[in-house]
Parts: structure tokens; sequence; C-alpha cells
């Protein structure tokens, strides 16, 4: 589930900022989200801007293999968006047009929309109604609608999926489907990170991700090819990239063998990516410690269920805090009223105009329980930074505003 969205309040992927309470003026705002950055940052931009070379280049190589190594990845090639990564493995796949392509309608647009710029046909996929996540049965009610030439998983709000069931239960083989892992730094099946061993697993860097450089994405692949394909198509499909060219001994010429898109990354997001890469196992316990209070202080609340559980083997990557409310909008504008920005994770595929123009009514009604669980999703601030007394602040709202409803 992709987020590259452009920050906006109470809206999937936005930084959403509640305004403070008219009566409580002196109560500062708590942001929804608020991107962390590490203080070799600035040092390590400068060092690029003064190099003579800022798009892609040796640091965008650097990082590459910087989070191949985090990951246990083979390959890792780094492009503009997660959206842009989902639809370049899904043209590298060289996949008849209009092919069906299972997809969880509780997702970002953005991952709706690869599919479709790719020139293929989504196919919505429910979820189970615990881990917010397709589930073997769900996905094997959606291929028999439908018999899919691919797959896009998802890792909501930071819950790993179990991809080698879900590829079963689509009659897949491992080589078409993809991980949508936006939302997966930090996350973990049996030990092995999301990604170390995907044929093709696609990672955001958007400003509020767990691992943010403001925009950015990644493939991270086991597969040679596949790399080298992604490599080539996220600059037009051209043989070679400028830095290539220009190397002393290189040559200007160069082929197009496929044809790809301009998703480059550019060596200044590289190079803070690679700071924020070193800072990320520290703001992963940060994560954990905010989850562990927010878990000990809403446990037991009525008209409140807690985000997906850590199951044996899993690791939760904690990119987002979603709980489920009975009428939420409302618990919004009271939140919003006390100073506590929050968001929704997601607005399902199904309720929006244009997929329901290009899907149809029948394919919209397929998923009841995302239709029914989309309307109390609810996601809470939490960052690293977010302190213990604006963690406070946000408990007791969400918890006064529950009890008034009894």
């Amino acid at each position: 589930m992709t987020t590259d969205s452009p920050a906006a309040p109470n809206s999937p992927g936005g930084s959403a900022t509640g305004s403070a309470a008219a009566d409580k003026p002196e109560q500062a705002t708590i942001p929804f989200a608020i991107p962390t950055v590490a203080s070799e940052v600035p040092d390590a931009v400068a060092k690029v801007l003064g190099s003579g070379w800022i798009t892609t280049g040796p640091q965008t190589g650097a990082f590459e293999q910087d989070f191949a190594d985090h990951l246990g990845a083979a390959h890792v090639v780094a492009v503009a968006s997660c959206t842009a990564a989902l639809e370049l493995c899904l043209r590298a796949m060289n996949l008849p047009p209009g092919s069906a392509v299972l997809t969880p309608s509780l997702t970002f647009c953005g991952a709706i929309n690869a599919i479709l710029h790719a020139g293929h046909r989504p196919v919505l996929v429910d979820i189970d109604e615990d881990t917010l996540v397709p589930s073997p049965h769900t996905v094997a009610a959606a291929a028999a609608r439908h018999a899919p030439a691919a797959m896009i998983t998802q890792n909501q709000g930071g819950y790993p999926v179990d991809v080698a069931a879900l590829t079963e239960a689509a009659g897949l083989d491992r080589t078409r489907v993809i991980e949508d892992a936006a939302h997966g730094p930090g996350a973990a099946r049996d030990g092995v990170p999301v990604g170390a061993h995907s044929f093709a697993a696609c990672f955001s860097f958007y400003a509020t991700k767990n691992m943010p450089i403001g925009e950015g994405g990644a493939v991270a692949t086991s597969d040679q090819e596949l790399a080298d394909r992604i490599r080539s198509m996220r600059l037009h499909g051209m043989s070679k990239d400028s830095w290539r060219r220009y190397l002393p001994g290189g040559s200007w010429r160069y082929d197009v063998k496929n044809v790809g898109l301009k998703a480059n990354m550019t060596d200044v997001q590289a190079v803070i990516g690679r700071a924020q890469l070193a800072a990320l196992p520290g703001w992963q316990r940060e994560r954990g410690e905010l989850v562990a209070r927010y878990d000990a202080a809403l446990a037991g609340l009525p008209n409140l269920t807690l985000p997906q559980r850590d199951l044996d083997g899993v690791q939760h990557a904690w990119h987002l805090y979603q709980v489920r409310v009975p009428d939420r909008d409302a618990i919004i504008a009271e939140l919003e009223t006390a100073g506590v920005g929050t968001s929704v994770h997601f607005i399902p595929a199904s309720h929006m105009t244009a997929y329901q123009s290009i899907l149809g009514p029948e394919e919209c009604a397929a998923v009841p329980v995302t239709d029914r669980v989309a309307d109390e999703l609810l996601s809470l601030p939490l960052y690293p930074g977010l302190s213990a007394a604006a963690q406070e602040r946000v408990i007791t709202a969400i918890t006064e505003a529950l009890r008034s409803r009894g």
C-alpha cells in the first residue's frame, strides 16, 4: 500500500494536523506525523551539492548497497517512489495487455494507479477483519472471479503478510507476485526481514514513512534479471545512465531496448537515505515503546479495537497505529478540537469514483469486509520524538470521546 500522496489533513499518507481547540489556545497541536531527520543529513547533503554530481550517481549506488545489506536482499534498485516501483515491476513482467492483477481494495490509490498505468485491470481482494490484510481465503475468492496473471500484496500499517500462502492461494508463481512493502521497513516473518528473499518488494521513503527521505522508493529482489530490467526502465529504458556515460573512458552512446519511465532517485535523496537508514533501528525501538504505551492505556476501552497483534514469528513494523472505532468521523472532529491530529488508512478503492467507473458495480461490491471495516479505521499519531506528554494527550482525548458514547 504505497502512500506517495501530498500531506493533507485527515487524509491517507498525509501529515494531518488538527487545529488547536478554541478554548485551549495554550495547547499546541499534536500533528499526526512529523518526519524524523538524522543529525548527519545536512552535512551529507551539503557534500553532495558540492560534489558536482547531484542526480543518479555514486551515492545512489551506495544507498542501494546499504539497503540491500540491511534487508539481506541480493539486489536493490532505487527509484522515484513506491508507486513507480510497483509500475516498473508490472511492466518488467511483460504481462499480456489487460491482464487481471489481484490487489487489496484497502490500499492507497497509487497502488491501483500503478496497475492501470501498466495497462492492466485491478481485481479487488477483501481483507481479514483481524489483520486488515488479505487472507488465503479472500485471495482464492478473488482469483475465482478473475484468473489472475499477477498479484500485489501489501503490509497494511506494517503488518507483514504471509506472501507464500497468498501466492499459493492465488495459483501463481512467485515471479508473478509483487509485495507492496511501503509500510514494510522494520517488519519480518520468522526472523526474515520483509524484502530479503522477495522476487519483488517495493518500498516507500515518503515523508511520513518509518525511514523518510521526502520522496523515493526502491525495489528489493532476489532476481538479477529483474533488477537489471528495472535499473534500465527507471531511466526511460536507456542502456546506460548519465553517470556511466560520463565516467572516464565512458561513451555518449546508449540504446533503448525497453520502453521505460522517468523514475530514478537522485544522489541528494540517496545520501539522505543512507543517513536515515543508519538511524532506523533506533527509531523502530521508539515506535515499539510508543505502541506498548498505547496498548497498555487503550486495552479494554469500550468501543475500541486495538491494531493487528504480533503473532508467533511476526514482527510488526508499526508504521501505523490503527484502531477501529464507531462514529469515526465524529471522533476525528472531537480529537481535532482537542488538538490531536489523526489520519485514515485508507479510503478503499471500491469507494473511489474513477475506479467505480472502470471496474463496475459488481467488482466494487466484492469486498464487503473492507467496506464495513474501512468506516471504522482511525490512525493515531505514532513517530519517533512523540513525547510521553503528547501521547498522554492523545490517549486522554480518544478515551473521553469513546466514553461519552457509553
